[in-house]
């Protein structure tokens, strides 16, 4: 387990803030915090959400990858830092309406839970890359659905 204070910042980071020590579900806890931040970066508008989600989604890979090395395991059910990216990903230009929300939270978390092809080709990369890239794929998978579903509404 961690020592130093660098290590420490990982794993507060990559456990969403500790959340992804949830007794129950850390994966879902680790995506509300995704809705979380939803809700505070919209208000900034879509260039500066989205400049966020790349920027967790690229240090994710690196902080995911430390995290395994410090969790002793590959992809630990602790590292939800990928839940939050993808959840991010689902949302991004989501209306603020509650069952938009809803929808992208819901949708990301079916595609994250069931991994079908191709989102499961990338769990097999090594490192950081494995523990974030099958999120950022469930993450698109959601957007594209829930955009649809906003277009047809």
């Amino acid at each position: 387990m961690p020592q130093s204070a660098s290590d420490r910042l990982v794993l507060f980071f990559a456990t969403g803030f500790y959340s992804g020590y949830s007794s129950v579900a850390p994966g879902t806890a680790g995506s509300a915090v995704g809705v979380a931040a939803y809700f505070l970066l919209r208000p900034l508008g879509w260039p500066a959400y989205a400049a966020v989600t790349l920027a967790v989604t690229l240090a994710g890979i690196w902080i995911s990858g430390r995290a395994e090395t410090l969790f002793g395991q590959k992809d630990s059910k602790h590292i939800v830092i990928d839940e939050i990216a993808g959840q991010l990903i689902a949302l991004f230009m989501a209306p603020p309406a509650w069952w938009a929300i809803l929808a992208g939270f819901g949708l990301f978390r079916l595609f994250d839970i069931t991994k079908f092809w191709p989102i499961s080709t990338f769990e097999k990369l090594k490192g950081g890359a494995g523990v974030m890239l099958d999120d950022v794929a469930a993450g698109l998978l959601a957007l594209a659905v829930l955009q649809i579903i906003l277009m047809v509404i």
